[in-house]
């Protein structure tokens, strides 16, 4: 059967002499793998529609609603060519595309989640903070995958906002200063940080503003995001890593 879907690739990968195989989030169907034939060929009308971060509009060709698909034609919406160009752009896609990647199972639709990936991605394109913008994705990520940390009240006694002043991978949340005391593992998170994880954790990237936060606060947002993240899902990201080592360049702005 033919099915219509707009989606955004997510990975692509060659196959034999002329082909590639696409991992695309689709608006309408979840996450689908396609072959796009003769898509690494000079002329081929795939050519445009196979980057990977492209958005466009699929139809595609399935036998099953298991089995891999074929693209039977395409059209380009957005080519999103300046986050393969510019390279910290490009780092900072990657990651977002490998997160969505390896977390959403194939034919899993998630509400919202397209939108989000492709508003993080206009927002790359716009300039925005991508540092943060990353970070936004990466708590929608933590969500799809169940491991949503609970920043509203203590996550061990239930205690209100006001005194939290810690942060526990362990039990996954906030960690108030009464029960600090017995959880050394805990790591300190000042109480503005903690807001901002609160914020990050409400944010609709498709509605995002400017948002200015200091060197030094981004810079323990990460941490705790990143520490929080390994600790769960104990996943190897190869693009993070290339993001970690471009991170300090001197032509990175995020």
């Amino acid at each position: 059967m033919l099915i219509r879907v707009e989606g955004i690739v997510l990975r692509a990968v060659d196959y034999g002499e002329g082909n590639r195989i696409l991992s695309v989030l689709t608006r309408q169907a979840g996450k689908l793998s396609m072959m796009a034939r003769g898509a690494k060929k000079v002329k081929s009308r795939f050519s445009a529609i196979s980057q990977p971060f492209t958005y466009g509009e699929f139809v595609v060709f399935r036998s099953s609603s298991q089995s891999m698909g074929t693209i039977n034609s395409g059209e380009l919406i957005r080519s999103h060519q300046r986050l393969r160009e510019e390279l910290i752009l490009s780092a900072h896609a990657a990651y977002l595309a490998e997160m969505t990647n390896r977390l959403v199972e194939d034919g899993e639709r998630i509400d919202g989640l397209f939108e989000q990936l492709l508003a993080a991605f206009q927002a790359l394109e716009d300039g925005k903070d991508a540092a943060i913008i990353t970070n936004i994705y990466e708590m929608n990520m933590l969500a799809v995958a169940g491991f949503m940390p609970k920043l509203d009240a203590c996550v061990l006694c239930g205690g209100g906002s006001a005194e939290l002043i810690a942060w526990s991978v362990e039990h996954g949340g906030a960690v108030c200063r009464t029960c600090r005391i017995r959880e050394p593992q805990a790591m300190e998170a000042g109480e503005k940080v903690l807001k901002l994880l609160r914020l990050l954790q409400q944010v609709d990237l498709r509605r995002i503003g400017n948002i200015s936060i200091s060197a030094a606060n981004k810079a323990q947002l990460n941490q705790l995001i990143r520490t929080y993240m390994d600790g769960h899902l104990h996943v190897r990201w190869k693009s993070r890593d290339f993001l970690d080592q471009i991170s300090h360049l001197p032509f990175d702005e995020s």
